[in-house]
């Protein structure tokens, strides 16, 4: 397969029958806005690129403080328990030699060297008293003036004083402090260890960018922290935690980083994971718009604030390469793993010509230098198995082991995810949308906890590019533990539930396969089963004991069928130019700069204005049905995008024709995917190669 299709993955239903209209997604980056909304709510923005004012003063301050406290302390009672276990002689130099460093000039000071001492037994308790009482002293053993004594010289830490750093002998002269070599080993115990700020990126994917960043700060990219990737052909704003660095530093970046910002920033306890959102915010502008009538566009619109979408995994899930990720993950899970090593590394129909002639020169050569010399760093698996066949040749499943655990169990998750649009088809085709019918699972109202939530967590969009696997893609997903009550919080509806009518269709929800899931009552979960078998694969059974490639071991989860989009809006533009961007970004806000084109000015009559409505969904539900809480403006929005060119825009509008524009804006939990959304709107396929065709 060369182009995967929408139905090659189970996504070929829709919620509503009202017909679709062109649009073309992503025709510029600009066109597809995120901005991550944080586990409280809040919406990321990049609002300030430069560092806080640090307060010079209070540092100083601080300083002062625990330099008088360290010279004040005179360590008389430390001293004392010493002459009892040295003696006057030794204590007397210990004192004088203590007093030496206390008084500031350490650089100057001499070792000492205590008594003979040919009791191993004492030196030892000698030893360890220093190590007790004197941390920033070191001590060790010299020959004594004849051959049964030895002499404990006693000197200072040559990481000074208070030294917790990377000169320190053991890591018990370091105060008992881990030294963590990805960030300064002299940080302020009052400063929070991680500097989180909002990172901003406009066609570049998360990995990419914090690659950047960290190579030009010096550090390892293991020392960032974020909540879930971005989109490559966007701009973005989210949350990011860097260990132990100065806010100064990363914004005097902002000055050499192209199409890349940062800012807001503050420091924190701790680090941000890969989960730790509630979601994200939209702004996508669907461009080049053609529909029978400005009604079917309202329609549709309509249709999708109430109804919602089919809460589909999206394309991206799956890989945009011409090996799709649920067909490995079907190879590891029935234990194949020289095949599985083959569909990662063997040439693929569509990729880049560099990278498929290196693929081509190893299944020819078998030359694991060599390739390795010619692959792209982003190609992170399939680096990955090469240096481990070169250590381990032959064994396929260690090196597939050597994939980083994120984005080899990708491959599995993706293969769940491929079961679960399926059965989400089925389930709509076979029941409909309007009712819950015996069988299906839905939330149990009676529960005691919240909303089932999923084992597999995964962020909304990563980059569509010709590489099924590229650094886009680290991290895409994380596990999480399935509860052992949620069997409670999912039941399957009965006779009494569908009396009583307690539950809709809103409230059913399908499992993503594993042990500890509860399957439909109904003939849809036959559906799992057999579309598995196809693949060989039982789902109840495993033909391997390797625990991570086996959908048995999984713990499974849930998701809901349908998603509504949340704080929904839209608005009708008309344009001129495909290179004048339809929506402001946060370097727009940034910059504040008046608009450089005008809507009216581009030559439309008052008469051809379409309005901007902006309806709130969630509002009008509790409403009459007749009755609509919109505004309306008949001006539309328009502005100038600042920061990178769009070189790389796939179209150019006709300067003299006039174009239609729709814009959204809307929340999404996390898992979702705003491109489900657009299908439903569209009724048409979200695949690149299909958008692609559009601009021709």
């Amino acid at each position: 397969m060369t182009t995967l299709e929408e139905a090659d993955v189970g996504i070929y239903s829709y919620i509503s029958q009202l017909p679709g209209f062109r649009g073309v997604l992503k025709q510029r980056y600009s066109d597809f806005i995120v901005n991550e909304v944080d586990s409280d709510g809040n919406v990321v923005h990049l609002t300030c690129l430069d560092a806080p004012q640090e307060n010079v003063e209070e540092k100083q301050m601080i300083k002062e403080k625990e330099d008088s406290v360290q010279k004040e302390k005179n360590y008389t009672s430390e001293i004392e328990l010493f002459r009892a276990l040295a003696g006057d002689s030794d204590a007397e130099s210990l004192k004088a030699f203590v007093n030496q460093i206390t008084s500031g000039v350490e650089s100057d000071v001499s070792p000492i060297v205590l008594s003979p001492d040919s009791d191993k037994s004492h030196r030892t308790a000698v030893h360890n008293f220093f190590k007790e009482h004197f941390k920033f002293l070191v001590t060790d053993t010299l020959d004594g003036p004849d051959d049964t004594s030895k002499c404990i010289r006693v000197r200072l830490c040559s990481g000074g004083q208070h030294s917790n750093g990377r000169n320190s002998r053991k890591r018990k002269d370091r105060n008992d402090k881990p030294f963590d070599s990805r960030g300064s080993n002299d940080w302020p115990e009052h400063v929070g260890k991680f500097l989180r700020f909002h990172l901003y990126k406009e066609n570049k994917d998360t990995q990419e960018a914090l690659g950047l960043i960290g190579k030009m700060l010096g550090i390892q990219q293991r020392s960032f922290g974020f909540a879930g990737t971005k989109d490559k052909r966007s701009v973005s704003t989210q949350r990011v935690t860097i260990f132990k660095q100065h806010a100064k530093r990363l914004a005097a970046l902002n000055d050499r980083l192209i199409g890349i910002k940062v800012g807001d920033f503050c420091h924190v306890d701790e680090e941000l994971v890969l989960g730790r959102l509630l979601g994200n915010r939209f702004t996508i502008t669907l461009r080049g718009v053609v529909a029978d009538s400005e009604d079917t566009i309202k329609a549709a619109v309509d249709a999708l604030g109430k109804k919602g979408f089919i809460n589909y995994y999206g394309l991206q899930r799956f890989g945009s390469g011409s090996v799709p990720t649920h067909l490995i993950g079907a190879t590891l899970l029935r234990g194949e793993w020289k095949t599985a090593v083959g569909m990662i590394l063997d040439p693929r129909e569509g990729e880049r010509e560099a990278i498929w002639k290196a693929r081509e020169y190893y299944k020819e050569s078998g030359d694991i230098d060599g390739t390795l010399r010619q692959l792209p760093r982003h190609l992170v698996a399939e680096r990955a198995i090469l240096q481990c066949l070169k250590k381990c040749p032959g064994n396929y499943l260690q090196a597939l082991k050597a994939i980083p655990r994120t984005l080899r169990m990708m491959y599995v998750h993706s293969y769940q995810s491929y079961l679960w649009n399926h059965a989400a088809s089925m389930r709509l085709q076979k029941h409909g949308i309007d009712h819950v019918v015996i069988g299906d699972l839905v939330y149990n109202k009676g529960g005691s906890t919240g909303m089932p939530t999923e084992a597999v967590n995964i962020e909304f969009e990563v980059d569509s590019c010709n590489e099924a696997f590229d650094s886009s893609h680290l991290n895409e997903i994380t596990e999480s533990t399935l509860p052992k009550e949620q069997d409670n919080n999912v039941k399957a509806v009965n006779a009494e539930d569908l009396q009583s009518g307690g539950y809709t269709i809103a409230d059913v929800t399908l499992p993503l396969p594993g042990s500890r899931v509860l399957y439909p009552t109904n003939d849809i979960a036959q559906v799992y089963h057999d579309l598995a078998k196809k693949d060989s694969i039982n789902l109840a059974e495993c033909v391997h004991n390797v625990k991570e490639f086996s959908i048995t071991s999984m713990t499974g989860g849930y998701r809901q069928v349908f998603q509504k989009p949340i704080d929904f809006e839209w608005e009708l533009l008309q344009y001129t130019d495909g290179n004048v961007p339809l929506a402001e970004t946060d370097l727009d806000a940034i910059a504040k700069k008046k608009p450089a084109h005008n809507v009216k000015e581009e030559g439309f009559t008052d008469s051809s204005q379409l309005k901007i409505c902006s309806v709130d969904y969630e509002k009008q539900s509790m409403n009459s049905k007749d009755e609509k809480i919109q505004t309306c403006n008949s001006e539309a929005e328009n502005g100038k995008e600042m920061g990178l060119s769009e070189g790389d825009s796939l179209h150019i509008c006709d300067a003299q024709k006039p174009q239609m524009a729709l814009k959204l804006g809307f929340t999404l939990p996390a898992s979702c995917y705003a491109t489900m959304a657009i299908r439903e709107l569209l009724k048409t396929s979200t695949s690149v190669a299909f958008h692609k065709t559009l601009n021709q």
